[in-house]
């Protein structure tokens, strides 16, 4: 197998590329070095959600929406991916599904608000 510059070097080193792209507003390019790092630690919020973050500005809602299922299963109160849950549903045009994710994030973090 070779080897090209997304998935190069250690998982830290990786997971510094990514923020870089990420940082750069190369979404695209974070996702394609995020993927992988996923794969290699699946059990890590970090990365997984900064895969989901850089699906999302890329428009890859289907698989952004994959992520934050994944993260919302094995931490129903992580509000941050409950509102990242919301906006990608608002953005496919599920608003009903999309009300009930940000209705709970916003409790989550304190703004009652919304309620």
């Amino acid at each position: 197998m070779e080897t090209t510059y997304y998935d190069h070097g250690t998982e830290a080193e990786r997971w510094e590329r990514a923020r870089m792209f990420f940082d750069a507003r190369d979404y695209a390019g974070a996702a394609r070095v995020l993927a992988e790092l996923v794969e290699k630690v699946p059990e890590q919020t970090g990365p997984r959600l900064l895969l989901a973050r850089s699906y999302y500005h890329s428009a890859q809602l289907r698989r952004a929406e994959t992520e934050l299922r994944t993260l919302v299963e094995r931490d129903p109160v992580e509000h941050y991916a409950r509102l990242m849950l919301g906006r990608t549903l608002q953005r496919q045009g599920r608003h009903e599904e999309a009300e009930q994710h940000l209705r709970l994030a916003s409790a989550l973090a304190g703004d009652f608000e919304r309620l």
